[in-house]
């Protein structure tokens, strides 16, 4: 019997990959990949590693999770070395946990490797802090797949008050959530961002504000990070990497006299 690996593969850019996902990618046996995990990253492995796509896409899945679940299982009884390979960090909105406790249940081996998450590396290489003296000292991070079959399970009010909102998976929902949003008191001219492709050569941010989104929202495509706050504002001021790295786009909001965020 193997041992199975549940990795994170990082935001994107290969050179995140931690050394440990290295290694063991170069001594896998088999790897079972997600949608997002970098072509880069894949190369990695040895010549006889056996690929094995699991990905998922939104409404689209290629394997249901108890599927994956038990090809984890299949292989494990044959290959020594079993990297089941995701993107970010396999603990955020990544599974990994259940696929642990699937493992547990039926007795195999299993080990974490932690992964960079996209809910900061992504808002960072597009130069916005999560947390700023001044400006931000708390941060949340939550899904933007609000529901489970129809009943909705994020509960928007309790964000009222962080300075700093990260949304991974939501740019279907982007316009109910800025909605949901402004709803649950945050102000309508609070800067966001979009990160499309983020750590990546494709990296493209574009730049707005939740009564903008709620009511005509920017063209963003997934995979993006979403960041709600103050901390937006410094993207100009810190955006080095977008101008040799990526592209920025600007979504009808111009900077007011009191120095925060105002449409056209």
């Amino acid at each position: 019997m193997g041992k199975v690996y549940i990795v994170g593969a990082g935001p994107g850019d290969p050179e995140l990959l931690t050394l440990k996902a290295y290694k063991l990618l170069k001594n896998a046996d088999v790897v079972l990949y997600d949608r997002l995990v970098n072509e880069d990253i894949l190369s990695l492995v040895k010549k006889d590693c056996k690929l094995v796509y699991v990905g998922k896409e939104d409404g689209k899945h290629t394997l249901p999770q108890e599927e994956i679940n038990k090809l984890l299982l299949f292989y494990a009884k044959i290959y020594k070395t079993v990297v089941r390979l995701k993107g970010g960090d396999p603990f955020i909105f990544g599974r990994g946990a259940e696929e642990a406790l699937f493992l547990e249940k039926n007795g195999i081996p299993y080990e974490f490797v932690p992964g960079v998450s996209s809910f900061y590396a992504v808002p960072e290489y597009a130069g916005i802090p999560l947390t700023f003296r001044g400006i931000s000292s708390s941060f949340a991070v939550v899904t933007g797949h609000e529901t489970v079959g129809k009943q909705k399970y994020v509960d928007w009010k309790a964000f009222k008050d962080v300075d700093t909102l990260v949304v991974l998976m939501g740019v279907k929902n982007r316009q109910k959530i800025a909605k949901e949003l402004i709803d649950a008191g945050r102000n309508p001219f609070e800067p966001v961002a979009f990160i499309e492709k983020g750590t990546t050569p494709e990296q493209k941010v574009v730049i707005s504000n939740l009564r903008e989104v709620s009511q005509n929202p920017p063209e963003v495509h997934p995979p993006a990070v979403m960041v709600v706050g103050r901390v937006v504002e410094l993207h100009d001021f810190l955006k080095r990497f977008n101008e040799t790295f990526g592209e920025v786009g600007f979504h009808g909001v111009t900077e007011d006299s009191s120095g925060g965020y105002s449409p056209h």
